[in-house]
């Protein structure tokens, strides 16, 4: 099989590779595509070599179909199309016992800490398997995983049908965050100062504007009547943006922090106190996150098609690195499955 790694800095390697049978409890599943995320993309830039051990396999945003059962495994068979929930807990920690398992102390992302999907025949446990019905190709469902943590955002911050959201950053899961909060029944404004994420959001449908040539305050207390949003989700990791998110929510409002960041950042927790606000993180997903993203995608609720930039061969796949970096692509996914 051909299978992909990264070995250092800027660097991926595509070669041949010999499957290894499934073993007790794993399903060994035909991998079609996989989507590139950010975190994949600091992984490229080797800005993750204290996590990920060399060469590596990563890749967790995908679609495939089961060609083989480990022993034990029941529930599934050969040909079931299949996504996977990528993260596998212990059991045993403090957080776990508390039923926080995906969030588990001692997580195993699968795909950065242990061997991911890019390659034509990837075994995971048969726990993380997630069954994706007829209506939703292949191509689609490599979608599934992003929009779950888009379905964990939203239902993390209590959103309610009539509230209105402000979604800081329009890249993928902010787009993702923003399109979810809708079909919840919400009101969303997404602020993005890049005019091609910008016009890209618009395609979709959503409101955005443009917090270096208006100002996002006024245009939210305008918007909410004085108010103030109901829930403010901070998803771009701009320091800025961090500071300035507490000045757009309402008293008892929200701010949800989603992107990952590298470093402390300044907040402005007079505002904070001053309007009684909830600042709460958001990570990953639970199952029935991943359920309700396969049904927004078999409703038609995701526009996959805007979504989906481009699709490249896994031959290809620095090449798909280089898009990404450009800033010019909502979503890439690499076509795995041999032609």
């Amino acid at each position: 099989m051909l299978a992909a790694s990264y070995v250092g800095a800027r660097t991926m390697t595509v070669e041949q590779r010999e499957p290894a049978e499934p073993r007790a409890g794993e399903v060994q599943v035909a991998v079609a595509y996989v989507g590139i995320c950010g975190t994949d993309l600091h992984v490229f830039h080797g800005d993750m070599d204290g996590r990920v051990s060399k060469p590596a396999t990563i890749g967790h945003e995908m679609s495939g179909t089961i060609v083989a059962l480990g022993a034990g495994v029941e529930g599934w068979s050969v040909g079931d199309a299949v996504t996977v929930m990528p993260l596998a807990w212990d059991g045993t920690c403090p957080a776990c016992r508390a039923g926080n398992e995906h969030i588990c102390q001692n997580l195993d992302f699968i795909g950065i800490d242990s061997p991911g999907a890019l390659q034509e025949r990837w075994n995971v446990p048969a726990s993380t398997l997630v069954r994706l019905p007829s209506e939703i190709s292949l191509r689609d469902a490599a979608l599934v995983e992003p929009v779950a943590v888009a379905v964990h955002d939203v239902r993390r911050s209590e959103l309610v049908a009539g509230g209105k959201a402000v979604v800081i950053g329009a890249g993928p899961i902010g787009v993702l965050i923003a399109i979810v909060a809708a079909a919840f029944g919400a009101e969303v404004v997404i602020a993005e100062i890049d005019p091609t994420r910008r016009a890209a959001a618009e395609e979709m449908g959503l409101t955005t504007l443009d917090p270096s040539s208006v100002d996002q305050v006024a245009w939210v207390e305008e918007w909410t009547d004085g108010a103030g949003a109901d829930v403010v989700f901070e998803v771009s990791g701009s320091a800025a943006a961090v500071l300035g998110a507490t000045s757009l929510a309402k008293v008892r409002g929200t701010v949800v922090v989603v992107a990952i960041h590298s470093q402390p950042r300044p907040i402005d927790l007079h505002r904070v106190f001053w309007r009684e606000l909830r600042l709460l993180g958001a990570r990953v997903y639970q199952r029935h996150d991943f359920e309700r993203a396969i049904e927004l995608l078999a409703e038609g609720a995701i526009p996959a098609q805007k979504l989906i930039t481009g699709i490249v061969p896994l031959n290809e796949l620095e090449s798909a690195f280089g898009v990404l970096e450009s800033g010019q692509a909502m979503k890439l996914l690499v076509e795995v499955r041999a032609s």
